[in-house]
């Protein structure tokens, strides 16, 4: 039986996200504010005592590929209303455009049925459980990495199946990071509408304990593949609101991407996997450099006391 894995792009839901520019989300905050290009669904229960002893302040900003800004890029995610309990970011996988499947499909149906589980009291809380849902019920063709954080009392529930990141940083240190599932280089795991594929089984589980004060960053690829971790402190530390924070990093990943002689993140990856210049242009000194044209999204969160 032949498999289909296929590399990623990224993918957002129309509902969710439409932009046909870089586009600024405002911060959320206690209740998230609906925008004309940004539908976050509430959940149906209400917050209990425990709940608001703290919550996040949330700030979005996404930038699509240069060649995806007509269509908002193929990135999708969704913050729920409740301070932020529940964010996910997916990336839809580029590799079914070859096949004459829109890649934004699969993760913009994916993210909109991890928002109607919100609530949902046999999710109990837990990240895994609600990729699980959201994947059976997704009849989209195509494929997507996927991440899912859940803030409750204190405690952060991660699931993550391929390559979107989270990372925490606290007091200016980086304490927490997930880290990429893969193949192989810049194929990584994810949820497909193929029968063989990953599951809510293959991912990633972790939990971390907050502190009012820490700040969530949490994205897709396109951040972290053109984007080092101190540099990503350094913004944290130097932007107090959370909106201008998920901006300065989304512009600066973008700057990155298209910059052919930074040496990012995925640069450094891409030669210590065995992909670089031929060997006579290593004679001249010369090496693969350069970042990662992709959809860049950014979601930051600010721990508080409610």
């Amino acid at each position: 039986m032949a498999i289909s894995i296929l590399r990623p792009s990224i993918s957002l839901p129309q509902h969710f996200l439409n932009s046909m520019n870089p586009q600024k989300f405002s911060s959320i905050s206690v209740i998230t504010k609906k925008h004309s290009f940004l539908h976050c669904v509430a959940s149906d229960s209400a917050p209990s005592p425990s709940r608001q002893e703290m919550s996040l302040s949330v700030g979005m900003y996404l930038i699509p590929h240069p060649n995806k800004v007509e269509k908002g890029g193929e990135d999708a995610f969704f913050v729920s209303s409740d301070n932020g309990e529940v964010i996910v970011v997916a990336d839809g996988v580029s590799g079914w455009a070859e096949k004459n499947v829109d890649p934004a499909l699969f993760s913009r149906e994916l993210v909109a049925n991890v928002s109607s589980l919100v609530g949902n009291v046999e999710v109990n809380d837990d990240p895994r459980i609600l990729i699980k849902g959201a994947h059976a019920a997704t009849s989209s063709i195509g494929s997507a990495t996927v991440i899912v954080s859940v803030f409750k009392n204190g405690i952060l529930k991660i699931a993550s199946v391929g390559d979107c990141g989270l990372r925490v940083i606290r007091k200016g240190q980086m304490i927490f990071s997930t880290f990429p599932l893969e193949h192989y280089f810049d194929c990584p795991y994810q949820l497909s509408s193929e029968a063989v594929t990953q599951t809510y089984l293959d991912a990633i589980v972790s939990t971390v304990n907050l502190q009012v004060g820490d700040t969530i960053i949490m994205g897709s690829d396109g951040l972290f593949d053109n984007i080092f971790d101190q540099e990503i402190v350094s913004v944290v530390t130097t932007n107090d609101d959370v909106s201008n924070t998920a901006k300065a990093l989304a512009d600066l990943a973008r700057n990155h991407s298209v910059d052919t002689k930074f040496d990012s993140p995925f640069s450094l990856e891409a030669r210590a996997r065995g992909f670089d210049v031929p060997w006579w242009k290593k004679v001249f000194g010369m090496k693969l450099t350069g970042g990662k044209l992709d959809d860049i999204t950014v979601i930051v969160g600010k721990v508080k006391n409610t």
